[in-house]
């Protein structure tokens, strides 16, 4: 069972309404589908969206790495021998970690399809269920609320609330304006995405718990590379920190996790390279006793289908961010994970279970 082909195709799906944060604004879901072809005819399908302002990847980019890097490292190996192929893939070039995962989930995909099983079940298999929250863009505290109130009505019970992009005392008015709206009864989690200083973190998540906001924890407070600040925070505040873009690879989250800097680890296949990496960080965390969550980026159906096969499949991965999907007009793919509401439960077809890919520049449908 050896990789004969690796081909790539573009995907953009328009968002029902503006993604914001504090390092950006998104109106088009676009990503790098990757589709593996094996000897066997078995095929696997990985997703790769551009994220500039977070792994640098780019669509040209993406594409170029599969296409012109990674698939001849890859094409002729057998994917009884996993491991070769996956320290092949993360050796074969510098960074590219979108890139890689895509390429990544699409040989999971094919391998547990030969193994007659669905991906969660091959990789631990620990629930086949999972509850998602719903992410409030940045905006106005009175369109944040408004926001808010519209996701709870539709099932929601847990909000990620994107802060960072202006001053500390803006961020309080726009949670004290949810909690306003939404009472107390749902569960806050912040999301400053790099946006503050660690002394001004403090100052925020301090006046926030001395408000009695009941926030469950902040994200990734400060820039990416300030490990010492992520640390000052996590060691001056009550509520618990999250690391996120701190964490793109194992080595990072043995450093995080080793000096204490922060009480969770946010997992995401795009700044891993992909599952067998993400895997790696669940496993570490668990050996530290620490849980995780399993976010993304703005991905089609695909890649949270792929993401949520990890997340299902390890019990110390606790919190699931996978509403990005929710955010589309439209699927761009039938299988997969199925939602219901807040609940998404894991399909029982083999691999990812992804029965069709609808590709933006084809008007037929790939099978």
């Amino acid at each position: 069972m050896n990789i004969q082909s690796i081909k790539t195709a573009s995907v953009a799906v328009p968002l029902k309404k503006p993604f914001k944060t504090a390092l950006r604004t998104v109106t088009i879901a676009e990503s790098i589908y990757v589709k593996v072809t094996c000897s066997d005819g078995t095929t696997g399908w990985g997703e790769a969206p551009p994220t500039h302002v977070i792994t640098g990847d780019s669509l040209a980019g993406i594409q170029y790495a599969v296409e012109k890097v990674i698939a001849p490292a890859l094409i002729g190996k057998s994917l009884l021998a996993m491991e070769d192929v996956f320290q092949t893939l993360d050796q074969c070039m510098v960074g590219n970690t979108s890139a890689k995962a895509a390429v990544d989930m699409a040989v999971y995909d094919c391998f547990s399809r030969h193994c007659g099983l669905p991906l969660y079940q091959l990789l631990g298999g620990y629930r086949n269920q999972l509850e998602t929250d719903y992410t409030v863009s940045v905006n106005t505290p009175e369109e944040m609320a408004e926001d808010a109130a519209r996701y709870i009505a539709q099932g929601f019970t847990c909000l990620k609330v994107k802060v960072g992009k202006d001053d500390i005392e803006t961020d309080i008015r726009r949670i004290q304006s949810i909690r306003d709206r939404v009472g107390y009864s749902i569960l806050i989690r912040l999301d400053a995405n790099q946006g503050w200083r660690a002394k001004e973190a403090v100052t925020a998540i301090r006046k926030m718990e001395e408000g009695g906001l009941d926030i469950e924890l902040v994200e990734q407070p400060v820039k990416a590379g300030d490990i010492v600040g992520l640390k000052f925070v996590t060691d001056h505040v009550d509520t618990p920190i999250m690391a996120d873009e701190s964490v793109f690879s194992p080595e990072d989250a043995r450093e995080i996790l080793s000096s204490h800097c922060a009480d969770l680890i946010n997992i995401k296949l795009m700044k891993a390279g992909g599952i067998h990496n993400g895997l790696k960080i669940a496993k570490l965390a668990a050996s530290y006793g620490m849980e995780c969550m399993i976010g993304s980026m703005i991905e089609t159906k695909l890649g949270i289908t792929a993401a949520a096969h990890l997340a299902a499949s390890q019990p110390n991965i606790t919190r699931f961010d996978f509403d990005a999907p929710l955010m589309l007009e439209h699927d761009a793919v039938t299988g997969g994970i199925e939602y219901d509401g807040k609940i998404i439960r894991l399909p029982e077809e083999t691999g990812l279970g992804i029965q069709q890919v609808k590709l933006a520049k084809e008007s037929e449908e790939v099978r």
